[in-house]
């Protein structure tokens, strides 16, 4: 079940509406935007990205026929805009109050009370504020960074009455305001996050960006940390929850491999909406199995989508070419994607959301992982924490009735059969096929047979398993064998199939 925070839950919404962040993630994170006419923190060290988020917030209030103004404290209006059309983010069309200083300003101007513009030469800082604000009375003000304000307060204690009562002066404006801040050991922020409405904690690692919303007044969140990139167009925000609830509907029917003597083996084939492992060791031919239902399912004008962890897409067609199965032809006419990802390149949040996309915007009807061990090391995160976006992950594609094919590796090539090495995922399955090598007579061999079927019955007996250049064959029954599971079957009466 998705995780939601409740805070002040069922306090009526200002004009019954929400203000986007401008990043589509984030708004689901706030469970529509936020909360208008009120006032919002982000936190976060520096290069966390926390200007750049209210770039966003701001192109968006354009979009939107919006006024909005940017209030930069730090880096010049000329730095600001560089730094965005970098990132291809246009900021043509937003106001701005360069505050920025020089090298000197702030330290010529500790003394003074910048909230009693009546006690000072000239205009205060806060007095050029209240006017541009007044002049201009924004839908939207982004304070980029308010802590520079506290190095002019005679004291914390009037920074923070202060700034209170800034802050109410952009809410009876109308103003919804979005506001920067960087605490130090010395000059902790915990004041100003009593002060505001809403909190966001930016994060990052050598691994990874999150963000994470930790206060949000009259309104559900949900809980992080959440991915969060950077990249050419800005943020995206991947959320770290799939939904859970119930999917679309679909008729529960029977997927042929194409293989009648593997279908054989499994009543039928495979159903929607269940998870299969196809399980064994190095070079027994898994993936091809995989592969073969995608083939059958090209036929039917269906897509599949594979997700490589441990081989590459160039050597999977090469691989799937010479043994009959058209992967070129299928992705030239759409009806297959492959994914191809690199080790630690992405988070489990931004696997979802590719997953995801497949699913729901290009309608694909099988997704294959290939494989359970190489995800676990290619994607960023501990063991544990993969492990269970794997068990969510599947869960969520049954409920879209996806019919779902893990390929597992087995380290043992011969000897005492397992489904998986580490014990931990068989009970994911609805159906277990697995492959074996096997020695006989000085040769090596191979066997399938299914373990595991959830929906229906399947045929105990083990079978030849051979893939040549006509694609996947499947012998007769080896009845006269035993002790295949071991490796090494005995051979009392007749020869072994030829």
């Amino acid at each position: 079940m998705e995780e939601v925070n409740h805070e002040s839950a069922g306090r009526e919404t200002p004009n019954g509406g929400r203000v986007s962040s401008g990043i589509d993630g984030l708004d689901d994170v706030l469970c529509g935007g936020f909360v208008p006419n009120r006032t919002y923190m982000v936190r976060g060290e520096p290069g966390a990205g926390k200007s750049i988020l209210g770039m966003h917030f701001l192109r968006a209030g354009l979009d939107a026929g919006e006024s909005v103004l940017y209030i930069n404290l730090e880096e010049s209006t000329k730095n600001v805009k560089e730094n965005a059309a970098s990132l291809g983010l246009n900021l043509d069309g937003v106001d701005f109050l360069d505050l920025s200083p020089d090298s000197d300003y702030f330290a010529r101007n500790l003394s003074y009370d910048i909230f009693s513009p009546d006690e000072v030469e000239g205009d205060s800082v806060t007095g050029e504020i209240t006017t541009r604000v007044e002049e201009l009375n924004p839908d939207r003000l982004f304070i980029d960074p308010l802590t520079q304000l506290r190095y002019l307060a005679p004291d914390d204690y009037q920074f923070r009455k202060q700034i209170l009562s800034l802050m109410r002066f952009f809410n009876v404006q109308g103003s919804t305001v979005l506001f920067t801040a960087q605490a130090t050991e010395t000059r902790p922020d915990d004041d100003l996050q009593f002060i505001c409405d809403g909190t966001l904690n930016l994060e990052r690692t050598d691994e990874r960006r999150t963000v994470t919303a930790t206060k949000f007044r009259g309104s559900d969140f949900r809980s992080g940390p959440h991915t969060l990139t950077i990249d050419h167009g800005g943020i995206r925000v991947f959320l770290n929850q799939l939904p859970q609830t119930a999917g679309r509907k679909f008729e529960s029917e029977t997927i042929s491999s194409g293989v009648p003597e593997l279908d054989q083996l499994l009543n039928g084939g495979i159903e929607r909406g269940t998870v299969t492992i196809i399980t064994g060791p190095t070079g027994v031919g898994k993936t091809t199995t995989g592969i073969q239902f995608m083939k059958e399912a090209a036929g039917r004008g269906e897509r599949s989508v594979v997700y490589l962890f441990e081989e590459n897409e160039r050597t999977l067609m090469e691989r799937s070419g010479s043994v009959n199965i058209p992967v070129k032809q299928m992705l030239d006419q759409e009806v297959l994607s492959i994914n191809e990802t690199k080790s630690l390149e992405l988070s489990v949040d931004e696997f979802n959301e590719r997953v995801r996309a497949e699913v729901e915007e290009r309608g694909a009807e099988i997704v294959m992982i290939d494989g359970i061990v190489g995800y676990k090391f290619a994607l960023l995160g501990e063991n544990d924490e993969l492990t269970h976006n794997l068990h969510a992950l599947c869960k969520y594609l049954k409920n879209m009735g996806i019919s779902v094919i893990l390929i597992n590796e087995v380290q043992d090539i011969t000897g005492e059969f397992q489904v998986t090495d580490d014990g931990g995922l068989s009970y994911l399955a609805d159906n277990i096929l697995f492959l074996q090598h096997l020695e006989l007579n000085g040769e090596m061999r191979k066997a399938v047979g299914v373990l595991k079927k959830r929906t229906s019955d399947f045929e105990r007996q083990l079978r030849e398993f051979r893939i040549t250049e006509y694609g996947v064959q499947i012998g007769e029954p080896l009845t006269n064998l035993r002790g295949i599971l071991s490796g090494r079957p005995e051979q009392p009466d007749d020869d072994f199939e030829q």
